[in-house]
């Protein structure tokens, strides 16, 4: 029996689901993860439980895209859509660090089709004019997650277990598949080309050697580091090697041509670089150093998404009267002012002024990421429309991916100095761990909160330091760039 041609309305339902789906992950995940690490005891495995998602999403991403131009959007949707339950459902029942971060690997995979695929649908189903307001729409399940995922996400953690803020994807994901496998018809599509599958290999080596020598960097140059980024290097140049001779490649390198995909695509990576920090380390601000619940830390993340919504909304109309290169200007610039205020910010900043603070840095994110997101489809023909997607994703997970593990290493470096400083006064890197967690940092002797706050306060200071000088180098790149290559006919 012949279906009905596709409901763009609930298609667009089912991707703003996924979308939810995606962004509540991501918001409950960076909530419970100071509970996760108090729990587990593992703060020096705590970039691990992100990066290792974040990785294995990256390594796919482009695949997924290749597939879904090739295969379809449909199969490959439902493909990833049903792993990432799989992994979910099994994260919920892990029982230990080690297994929650293999789960989580798992869990990646199929996330790596979620974000790029719907992408692609939107831009299937929408003509270009109403492409970025429906980009903007979708982007509002941020906004909604943000509310939900603290006031859920805190109950869960408080009042049964982390482990429960897992299985919430899995009747989500579901109900997702099935509107998707009910309402969205495309035309079948056949393709008698070879699968590059060795570009898919080396591409996939060389994403993980580089993530894997980035986790191990504080450990110094060692004979495994050295060897890690020779491997990294011979791997990138096979797979440059493998796709100037494929019939298809994976990521067509003709792309790269292109300045302004490429301007767009910079730009993504190292503003989602910022955006890790800011939703990861925020909640550990104010459950370790304000000594908030799990519930209320979350909620500083509020603001930056409900802005964030609005600001991709009017991106959208802006995209329409102006060149993009303006946008991301004042946009950058934004996000420049508000990841300073965030490193020169007091100890004793009040939860009210975070807020504030928050609010003005999600402008700047959603105007960037939507912007860039449209930009880089329409510098594109249709039938590469799918990779740009997944290139567009690549792009912003991997810059999460590296920063993670910079800030990772930051964080445990500072900490562990800060705990040989103070250690004739009985601090110990347990208590850091302990200390992230208000639960778990009631048994920590009083006369040492203010010590570890401080060792914890001037940890995250360092973090966005860093990110003022990712920003900084967004918009450099940015105004340089623009000067010569993007003209006024690149905005869609």
């Amino acid at each position: 029996m012949h279906k009905n041609k596709t409901n763009v309305m609930i298609v667009t339902i089912a991707i703003f689901i996924a979308t939810f789906m995606s962004a509540i992950e991501g918001t409950i995940v960076s909530t419970a993860i100071p509970t996760i690490v108090g729990d587990l005891h593992g703060l020096n495995m705590m970039s691990w439980i992100i990066s290792i998602y974040l990785l294995t999403s990256a390594m796919l991403t482009p695949i997924y895209g290749k597939l879904a131009d090739r295969v379809g959007r449909k199969p490959i949707f439902i493909i990833g859509l049903s792993i990432f339950i799989i992994g979910s459902a099994l994260c919920g029942l892990a029982q230990n660090i080690a297994a929650l971060i293999i789960f989580r690997a798992l869990q990646g995979i199929g996330a790596g089709a979620i974000m790029p695929v719907s992408y692609t649908i939107i831009a299937d189903i929408y003509p270009l004019e109403r492409r970025a307001k429906v980009l903007g729409f979708n982007s509002s399940a941020w906004g909604i997650a943000s509310v939900v995922a603290p006031l859920l996400g805190g109950f869960i953690v408080e009042k049964l277990s982390w482990h429960w803020i897992f299985f919430l994807n899995v009747p989500i994901g579901l109900v997702t598949i099935w509107l998707i496998w009910q309402f969205f018809d495309e035309e079948r599509k056949t393709s008698h080309t070879p699968i590059d599958y060795w570009g898919s290999i080396w591409l996939m080596l060389t994403l993980l050697t580089i993530m894997c020598a980035i986790q191990i960097m504080e450990k110094g140059i060692t004979l495994l580091l050295v060897s890690l980024f020779i491997i990294a290097v011979l791997c990138f140049w096979l797979f440059i090697r493998t796709e100037k001779r494929a019939v298809d490649p994976i990521i067509s390198l003709d792309l790269f041509k292109n300045k302004t995909f490429n301007v767009q695509n910079i730009v993504a990576a190292l503003v989602s670089g910022f955006l890790m920090g800011f939703n990861v380390y925020m909640p550990m601000w104010m459950q370790g150093i304000l000594g908030l619940p799990a519930s209320m830390a979350g909620f500083v993340l509020t603001p930056s998404s409900i802005m964030w919504v609005i600001a991709s909304l009017f991106a959208g109309s802006l995209l329409v009267k102006y060149q993009p290169r303006l946008i991301l200007f004042w946009s950058l610039l934004i996000l420049v002012i508000g990841s300073f205020m965030l490193a020169i910010v007091p100890e004793t900043t009040h939860f009210i002024q975070f807020l504030v603070i928050a609010a003005f840095i999600g402008i700047g994110f959603g105007m960037v990421i939507t912007t860039t997101t449209v930009v880089s489809q329409n510098s594109v023909t249709k039938d590469k429309i799918g990779v740009a997607s997944s290139f567009n994703t690549l792009c912003r997970t991997l810059g999460q991916t590296l920063m993670v593990s910079v800030y990772g290493i930051i964080i445990n470096l500072h900490l562990a100095s800060g705990v040989q400083q103070y250690h004739d006064r009985g601090v110990t890197s347990d208590m850091m761990s302990r200390i992230v967690n208000p639960q778990t940092a009631e048994g920590i002797p009083a006369k040492l909160l203010p010590t570890l706050r401080h060792i914890l306060y001037s940890g995250l200071h360092l973090v966005y330091y860093v990110s003022v000088a990712l920003m900084i180098a967004a918009l450099l790149i940015n105004v340089l760039a623009d000067r010569k290559h993007i003209k006024k006919d690149s905005a869609v």
